[in-house]
């Protein structure tokens, strides 16, 4: 599967008939409580990724959250 992260095509070897937002974040090793995430220009709650499925062409923007002083 391919998608774009950030602007960048990134191609999943995960299983392409199944693929969930949650799975796809964890296997390109994003910590899911310092990311914020848009899945076709839409922001995906945290609670939902479990539930989403992705499909070969999808555009994900990920921000990551740095605390700091």
């Amino acid at each position: 599967m391919k998608i774009k992260v950030n602007g960048e095509e990134k191609k999943l070897e995960l299983d392409q008939e199944n693929v969930l937002l949650s799975t796809a974040l964890d296997y390109m090793g994003y910590k899911p409580n310092t990311i914020v995430v848009e899945l076709n220009y839409l922001i995906i709650n945290s609670i939902k990724w479990s539930k989403v499925k992705l499909k070969d062409g999808d555009n994900l923007e990920i921000v990551s959250i740095v605390g700091g002083g």
